[in-house]
This record gives structure tokens, sequence and C-alpha cells, in this order.
């Protein structure tokens, strides 16, 4: 489907890319990974047609319909619903919905060449999914948060997190040929993220996924492209796979460097003895030509191995058992509406606890309640006893001064509440946080992701904290960034509450989870599995899809009944294209597998001079093998769906 081909990208003097070949083939899922600036938005760009490439070139084939989001989505007008703006996302669709009402007009005339064009028409727009593309939207749109109420409200009302959410639902249900999704859980909360793996996996067009959430890698991909220090690495296999294979080929590339720089300082060294000798001089420029012919192909280490760092934190001051206690505390900003009614919970020494639910359920203003920069406007908000509080907000990027150095901006923490004192015990806080002497008198601004964060913990634990409150911390990390945090969290002794949108690090870190919900706060004393395997003994899988209705309500009108049906029919619609694809797929495997039996079988049975009688035996056994796998599946999949065929009717 896409065919890189040597291409190269410059930014000024940088090599963004550098000779860049691989390819994506249909169908496959691929997840794109890499360090924060390595370019693998850019291959986005080029495959979009956003951005030209100064060498090489991509050939796209079949010319598939591609979805992908834009980073500024705007309305076409101002009165433009968030409703219209997703459904306007399927290019072509209105024009075809509108050729089609145009038509209907005319089809009583007999004319044989409009009931001709209506039904290509109609046959286009059933391609595109038109006839129930609204329904699918609307799925969407609910499962990445949105209410029903919010479906007709204004499209330029709508925040930039939550445009980007539209954005998001309106290519996904476009169902295009290959989707291009560029970190998509950034702006989606937990639940959100849980609801677009499941999407996605029914998805079965060709994916390309740019992201650092370890759960989206590792269920949604299988393939994983590397864009790291210029270069695009292809590994033919899942995020499990590619982790431990790219540490082996680190090894290996290690090894040829050591012997490249060697046998390049050796031939540097005669160099420099023997130049000016006129008896060694053309032996002396011969080596020069071969240094500069290693100097032209000389390894460069993965970025990501150059800025590995550390993060160590410290043991928490003692405190007592209740970190934090709140009794029937509501907040409201603007003493109308209510964030958070009459919450009440404790947080125990040594908890470490997810904060879960969708955005806009006030996880953020209960983190700034806890930290004291708000104070509730109802009930009791207490710390516990030598409790120090450490709030790492998500924009600690933004309070950190881009023109200071890293000495400075940690000097001036250190100097403000540190009970430490003396320039050694400040040094061993910056190495014990990553930073040594070549990194100290960095510009803040120029810090990545990873060296940020890592730098907002030193300014945090300067204060000897011994309860943090992390609010979205891994945002701006790349893969092992997000390793690197999460072994230091398990590791901490101290009490944490946290909101993350990244299922693997909530999974790793927290031992309980405290969900906010529209309903109230509910307590769940276990990690994230736990938290999960409880909902769905509850039948309470996602509780803010839809509020509760009323008993004594009116029956559905007729209208009612047909949105409920082919709401029905679109949410199963999914798992029986899947089945139908597997009994096809398997159909048309047991028939290859029964010819290439039959010929095996053949020549078992009336063997040639050259007949390999264990290899034929072992060949006729494989197949036969291969033959009642297929069957097994087939059996199963066609069993399950006739079942749901059967239901929907």
């Amino acid at each position: 489907m896409l065919d890189f081909q040597d291409i190269s990208v410059h930014y000024g003097l940088q090599d963004v890319l550098s000779n860049v070949s691989f390819r994506v083939n249909k169908g496959e899922r691929i997840g794109v990974v890499g360090p924060n600036g390595s370019g693998k938005s850019t291959l986005f760009k080029i495959i979009l047609g956003e951005m030209s490439t100064d060498h090489g070139e991509l050939v796209i084939e079949e010319s598939p319909r591609i979805g992908s989001t834009r980073q500024n989505p705007e309305p076409d007008s101002p009165d433009e619903t968030l409703l219209e703006y997703a459904l306007r996302g399927v290019p072509g669709f209105h024009e075809l919905d509108a050729r089609m009402r145009e038509l209907e007009q005319k089809l009583d005339s007999g004319d044989k060449g409009v009931l001709k064009e209506y039904g290509e028409v109609q046959t286009a727009f059933e391609h595109l999914g038109g006839y129930d593309l609204e329904t699918r939207v609307k799925v969407a749109l609910g499962g990445l948060g949105f209410s029903v109420e919010e479906f007709s409200k204004p499209f330029a009302s709508f925040s930039g997190g939550w445009r980007m959410r539209a954005e998001l639902s309106r290519v996904l249900a476009s169902h295009p040929d290959l989707l291009l999704l560029d970190e998509p859980s950034n702006y989606l909360d937990l639940p959100a993220v849980d609801w677009l793996q499941k999407f996605l996996k029914q998805y079965q067009g060709t994916l390309m996924l740019i992201s650092h959430d370890r759960y989206l890698l590792r269920t949604l991909t299988d393939i994983i492209v590397e864009v790291d220090a210029g270069t695009c690495t292809r590994y033919e296999g899942d995020l499990d796979w590619y982790l431990r294979e790219r540490e082996l080929r680190y090894q290996q590339l290690v090894q040829a460097k050591a012997n490249q720089d060697h046998h390049r300082e050796q031939l540097q060294r005669f160099v420099d003895r023997f130049r000016a000798q006129a008896t060694k001089a053309a032996q002396a420029q011969s080596r020069q030509k071969l240094i500069d012919k290693i100097d032209e192909a000389r390894i460069v280490l993965p970025k990501r191995y150059s800025q590995r760092g550390r993060l160590r934190l410290a043991d928490p001051p003692p405190s007592g058992i209740e970190m934090f206690r709140c009794e029937e505390m509501s907040f409201s900003y603007d003493g109308v509406r209510n964030v958070l009614h009459d919450v009440t919970f404790n947080v125990t020494r040594g908890d470490k606890v997810a904060v879960i639910g969708y955005n806009g359920l006030g996880k953020t203003t209960l983190m700034r309640l806890i930290a004291g920069t708000r104070k509730p406007t109802a009930g009791k908000a207490i710390l516990g006893h030598n409790v120090v509080t450490g709030y790492l907000s998500q924009e600690f990027a933004e309070t950190i001064p881009p023109d200071v150095s890293v000495y400075k901006v940690a000097k001036a923490a250190w100097q403000g509440g540190s009970s430490l004192t003396g320039e050694k015990n400040f040094r061993n806080q910056l190495g014990a946080f990553g930073f040594d002497e070549n990194d100290v008198e960095k510009p803040s601004g120029v810090l990545s992701g990873g060296e940020k964060i890592r730098l907002a913990f030193l300014r945090l634990f300067l204060s000897a904290p011994n309860f943090l409150l992390l609010d979205e911390p891994t945002t701006h990390l790349d893969l092992d960034g997000r390793r690197l945090l999460q072994e230091a969290l398990q590791n901490y002794k101290g009490t944490i509450l946290l909101v993350s949108h990244d299922i693997d690090f909530v999974r790793a870190v927290a031992t309980s989870v405290l969900e906010i919900t529209h309903a109230g706060v509910r307590s769940f004393p276990g990690g994230y599995d736990y938290y999960c395997e409880k909902k769905t003994q509850m039948g309470d899988a996602r509780p803010e899809a839809a509020p509760p209705q009323s008993a004594a309500s009116a029956p559905p009108t007729s209208k009612e009944l047909r949105q409920q049906r082919a709401a029905a029919r679109a949410k199963i619609a999914p798992r029986v294209k899947e089945l139908r694809r597997i009994v096809e797929t398997s159909e048309k495997k047991i028939d290859e597998l029964q010819a290439a039996l039959d010929a095996a079988s053949e020549e078992l049975f009336n063997p040639k001079p050259t007949t390999d009688f264990a290899e034929a035996n072992r060949k006729v056994r494989t197949l036969q093998f291969e033959i009642e796998r297929y069957t097994a599946d087939w059996e199963a999949a066609a069993t399950e769906l006739e079942e749901l065929t059967k239901n929907a009717e």
C-alpha cells in the first residue's frame, strides 16, 4: 500500500529522515515509535501530501481513502453543531445524500437515465456506509465522552481538547482504508482510551498509530516501525518482541561502533605520524581517504540511548497514618454548578491511588483541593499529621522558565524549601535525577519531554514531600521515559494520588482506584484490573454512557424504535464483519490446504525415485494438522455468526 523509497527530509542543517526505506502492506497494523522530535509526524505529513521530500519518493498504491485528524479543527459555520461537524468527516457523503434526494424527486418521471443514475449514486452511498453513518458517529461521540445533549451544541462552543475528540470521532466513523492516528490518547481520559482500544480492535483497514501508550501499542499493533537518529527500522513483531529485539540490535550496534572507532583511531594515528614524511606520504594519503569513507558511513547510536537518565526518588519524611480525609466536600467555580458534590473518602499512608473518570468530572479540581491551591465551598478537606504535598500539574512544562538553566531552576527550589544544605548535597540531588555536569548549564527550554519531567520531579522533591499529586505525568514522555517514571513510582515508599490516561502505567503503579462519576465518588481497594473486574460484575462497564431512565417513562415512538434497531445493528456490525472475514478466510485456506494435501498424498502413494518418504510424511501430517486447525476456527466463527444473525433478526 505504501512504499517509502530512499526518502530524506532536512530542516535546515538537521537531517530528520535520511535515506529511509520501508513498506506498509495492506491490512497491516503498525505502531510508529521513537523519541519526541525524531520525525514520526513527518512520516504522516509525507503520506498526506502536506510535506515534500528532499530526496526519494513515496509510492501510494490503490488510491486508498485516508483518514487522519487535523490539529486545529474548525466548524464550517458558527452555528454548525457537534453532530453536523462529525457527519462532515466522510468526503462526498453530503454531496451523495443531496443528489439522491434530488433524483428521488424525479423517479416518478419514468426516465431510465434517472433510474440508472439513482442506482449508481445509491450504490456509492451504501459503499460509504451512508445509511448507518449517523449511528456510527453517535456511537463514536458517546464512546469518547460526549453526552447526547451535547450533540446539538455548536461545535465552536467546545474547548480544544473536546474539539480533538470530535475530530477523532468523525475520522473513526468514516471507516477509511488507511487510518493515520498521531497520539490519539493525548486528549482522552482513561475510560475513553479503553473505548478507543475496543473500537480500533474491530477496525478492518490498514492502521498506522503514533503513540507512546504501551497499552494501545501492545493490543492494537503487530508490527513496529522505530523512527530514531534519522532512520526508520521495521520490526516484524509486536511491542514486546520489538522491546527485546531492539536491545539485541543495540548491543550489536555498540560493538560495531566500537570496532569502527578503533579502526579509525588506528588509521588516524598512522596519518598523524607519517603525513610529513615523503616516503610515507602516499600511504598516509590513502589512509586519509579510508578515514573519510568511515566518516561518511559513521555509525550513530539511537537518540533514545544517548538521552537515558535516572530518576531516583528519595524516601519520604515520616507522617501520620492518615494522609488526607474529606467529608461531604463540595466545590464550585461559579457558585452555581458544583464540580464536586458531597465527596467523602480518605487516603492512607503508602496508598497509590489512581483517580479515574471522564474529563470534566473534577479530577484536576480534586488534585487542587488536596494540594491546597483551592478551598472547598462546602464540607471538609483535611491533610494528615506532618503531610507535605508535592503537586505536579498538567502544566508543569510551562511553569519551568525556558531561558533559565537547569542549575538555576533547581537552585531556586533548593533554597526555597530543602531541609539539606551545602553545594555537595545539591549536586548529589542533581545527579540522582540524571543531570550531570554537562546538563546543568543547559537552558530549560531545550530539554526533551523526559528531561523536563525529571527537572519537575527534582523541584518537587527538593521540598521533601511525602504525598505526591501527579496530574497526567506521562503526557510529555516517550516509551523509555514512561518506563523510567513507572519504575521510580513503583519503588517509591511514599503516598501517591495520580491521574493518567496511560492504562499500562496505571495498572503498574496504582494499588487502589478512586472513580469519579456523575453519581458521585466510589473507592475500589485494589489495582486497575480489580477495578475492571468489579465494574464488570456490577454490570457497569460504561457508567457514564447513559443516565438511567425512569420506569414510568413514555413508551418509545416508532422513530425511536427504528433508531434503537439501527443502533443495535451498528453495535454488532463490527463483530459480524469480523466473523464473516474469519469464515471466508478459513474456507479459502481449507481449500488451498486440501489441494496441497491431495498433491502430497499423491506423491506419497505413487513415489518417484527421488521421493524423500520422511519429508513427504512430515508434509502430509503438517497439512492435516493445519486443515483441522482452520476447520475448528471456521466452525466456531460460523456458529457465533449464525447466533448473532438470528438474534439480530
